[in-house]
C-alpha cells in the first residue's frame, strides 16, 4: 500500500487510533496534516512525526473545520485520503437520566463534525476529480448498548452519512467508507471502562474482554490497517461500504 507522496488528513490524530493510523501512513510514505483539539497533545502524540502539519480544530465548528482544510491545501496543494476520525464517548447513563447536555456534546463532535469535514474536504476531492475518505464508525453503530444510547445514536448516524455520501461522489471518483471497532485498546476505552463501573475498571475491563470471541481488545494497530487498506488503491472498488472489525462479535449478531 504505497501512500509516497500522497497527502493525508486525520482527525482526531492525538488519540490511539488516529495517531496509529498516522504513523503507518507516514511509513507508507504519505504527507500528513493532523488535527486534534488539543495541540499539545498532538505535538506531544506526533514527536516522531516532525514533518507533520499539526493543526488544533473544533471540528464541531465549521470555520475551525474549513481553516484546517484550507491550511492542509495551502501547504500541500491537495487532500488524497480523509480519516475522518474525531469522537468523543460522553457520559453512560440510561436514557430517563441522560442529560440534554450530554447529547449535544456527543452529537456535535461525532455527527456534526463527520458532517462538516466531509462537506468541505469533498468539496476539494471534488475539485480535484479523486479521493478516498475512511469515516470512524464503531460496532455501536450497528447494535444496541445500555446506557450509551447518545454514542449509538452518533456512530450508527456516521454509517448512514457514509452511505448516502458515498453514492453523491462515485462520479467524481471518490471511495468513501467507514470501520466499525468493537473494543480497542486506547484512552477512550479506559474512560469507557470507568464509566461502566467506577472503582472497579479492570473487572469491567475483563467483563468487556470475554466478550469478545477472540478475548481481548483490538490494538490501534490493527484498526489502522484497515483504514489504510480502505484507502489504498487495492480496495478501489470499494465504496459506501462499512466492516466491522471486532474479534468475531458480529458473527454472534443478526
Amino acid at each position: 500500500m504505497d501512500f509516497k507522496d500522497k497527502v493525508v488528513l486525520i482527525t482526531g490524530a492525538a488519540g490511539g487510533i488516529g495517531i496509529a493510523a498516522a504513523r503507518k501512513f507516514a511509513k507508507e510514505g504519505a504527507k500528513l496534516a493532523l488535527v486534534d483539539l488539543k495541540l499539545d497533545a498532538l505535538q506531544k502524540a506526533a514527536s516522531d512525526l516532525p514533518d507533520a502539519l499539526l493543526l488544533s480544530a473544533d471540528v464541531s465548528k465549521e470555520d475551525q473545520v474549513k481553516a484546517y482544510v484550507d491550511a492542509t491545501v495551502e501547504k500541500f496543494g491537495r487532500i488524497d485520503v480523509f480519516v475522518n476520525n474525531a469522537g468523543i464517548n460522553g457520559s453512560f447513563k440510561p436514557i430517563t437520566e441522560q442529560t440534554v447536555e450530554n447529547y449535544e456534546a456527543v452529537l456535535n463532535i461525532n455527527v456534526v463534525g463527520v458532517f462538516l469535514g466531509l462537506k468541505h474536504v469533498l468539496t476539494q476531492m471534488k475539485a480535484q476529480g479523486s479521493g478516498a475518505v475512511v469515516n470512524t464508525a464503531s460496532n455501536g453503530g450497528l447494535l444496541g448498548a445500555p446506557g450509551m444510547s447518545a454514542y449509538v445514536a452518533s456512530k450508527h448516524a456516521v454509517i448512514g452519512i457514509n452511505k448516502s455520501v458515498a453514492l453523491e461522489v462515485a462520479d467524481h471518483g471518490i471511495r468513501v467508507n467507514a470501520v466499525c471497532p468493537s473494543g480497542v485498546d486506547t484512552q477512550m476505552m479506559r474512560s469507557i471502562e470507568t464509566n461502566a463501573a467506577k472503582g472497579h475498571e479492570e473487572k469491567a475491563r475483563k467483563q468487556f474482554e470475554n466478550s469478545v470471541p477472540l478475548k481481548r481488545y483490538a490494538e490501534a494497530d490493527e484498526i489502522a490497517d484497515l483504514m489504510l487498506f480502505l484507502a489504498s488503491d487495492k480496495a478501489s472498488f470499494i465504496t459506501g461500504a462499512y466492516y466491522r472489525i471486532d474479534g468475531g462479535g458480529g458473527a454472534a449478531s443478526v
